[in-house]
């Protein structure tokens, strides 16, 4: 889904909305975001040596980007 159209992922506050997110990475990185998809993703338990415990669950938001638009942060590329 990522590598099609023009999407990109973002990890986010776990209490941000889709609109709070939406203006904020408009304002950031100047470009028009068309549609906003949010999930959370599930903390997984880990084992620690003897211990047992777990990572902590985080928000993911993916972004499709208006057609011309790109993050320049996300393109590859080196020096």
């Amino acid at each position: 889904m990522l590598a099609e159209g023009n999407w990109v992922a973002f990890q986010v506050h776990s209490q941000a909305n889709k609109i709070q997110i939406k203006e904020a990475v408009e304002k950031v990185f100047s470009v028009r975001v068309t549609k906003v998809n949010t999930l959370v993703v599930p903390g997984k338990y880990r084992r620690f040596g003897k211990t047992v415990g777990h990572t902590k669950s985080w928000k993911k938001a993916m972004l499709r980007l208006k057609e011309g638009d790109k993050i320049e942060l996300f393109e590859g590329g080196g020096s």
